[in-house]
């Protein structure tokens, strides 16, 4: 693993913006992992390490969460920006083309980017998020945002636990990964979650109505693959019936059991992605 920054421009300044890449970095095949919302880059160590011998593997950290640089203008922690950060990651990369997997919000910016005229995206996997999320959704995701204290690690670890029921396949070490790169070092020698609190800024106000970006999703033509928790109320069974009326050519995959989102970290989900990537033609 190799780790890379860029700067990028917001509405104060420059910040930097930190991914982590994998495989071998002359690889033209590239594929490109975003997290979601309040997660990080190293969500996919994982898939990033299966899928390294194929391709080149680019996870970064969205900015405000994991190493990338906190934004000064809160107001900055929306769509518009993250399609900017991500608009300068690729064409730092130097290839034409990326494939893309995305959870929740990274899901979503794939999506956007895949809609448009042009596009670099050439295949697009959707974690458990689709262009409707209902309101009640959104709030329960903001009611876990925020500025979090514990006294130790453990204490975090055991907050994750109880916060991403959706991920209760993992193993300890597992739940320990996300520990370690899910935190940060606070004043008195407390730690807190790895994320700048003011994400919450526009996600309270974006919580005040349903998602709605079907337009958006009805311009995307590449080959998609849609993974989708049985029990998600992200993304629900009737959005993802509606999807495929539009796209009957998607390929979905729904996993018994699990709400938002899949962890990608466990190995019949990773299977899935691989076996996807692997024998879907491109356009």
């Amino acid at each position: 693993m190799r780790r890379g920054d860029i700067a990028v421009l917001d509405s104060r300044g420059f910040h930097r913006l930190h991914y982590q890449e994998w495989g071998n970095a002359d690889n033209e095949r590239v594929l490109v992992c975003v997290h979601g919302l309040a997660r990080n880059s190293r969500d996919f160590d994982e898939l990033a390490l299966a899928l390294s011998r194929n391709y080149r593997v680019i996870c970064p950290d969205l900015p405000g969460r994991g190493e990338s640089e906190w934004l000064e203008n809160p107001e900055d922690y929306a769509l518009p920006q993250y399609l900017q950060d991500m608009v300068a990651l690729i064409a730092r990369l130097g290839v034409r083309q990326v494939d893309w997997v995305g959870t929740s919000l990274g899901g979503l910016i794939g999506m956007v980017l895949a809609a448009q005229k042009g596009t670099p995206i050439r295949r697009l996997v959707l974690n458990d998020i689709g262009p409707y999320v209902p309101r009640t959704a959104l709030a329960r995701i903001c009611d876990y945002l925020g500025d979090h204290r514990f006294n130790s690690e453990a204490e975090l670890e055991g907050w994750l636990r109880q916060t991403y029921t959706a991920l209760a396949g993992l193993s300890d070490q597992q739940w320990k990964h996300l520990a370690s790169h899910g935190k940060r070092i606070c004043e008195n020698d407390q730690w807190g979650l790895h994320y700048d609190p003011a994400i919450a800024h526009n996600a309270h106000k974006s919580a005040e109505a349903d998602l709605d970006i079907w337009p958006i999703w009805h311009q995307v033509r590449c080959p998609r693959l849609l993974l989708h928790g049985a029990t998600s109320d992200v993304l629900v069974s009737e959005v993802v019936e509606q999807m495929l009326q539009t796209s009957p050519d998607m390929a979905v995959h729904t996993l018994p059991g699990i709400g938002h989102a899949p962890s990608l970290m466990e190995s019949d989900q990773i299977a899935l992605v691989v076996d996807w990537l692997r024998t879907t033609q491109t356009y």
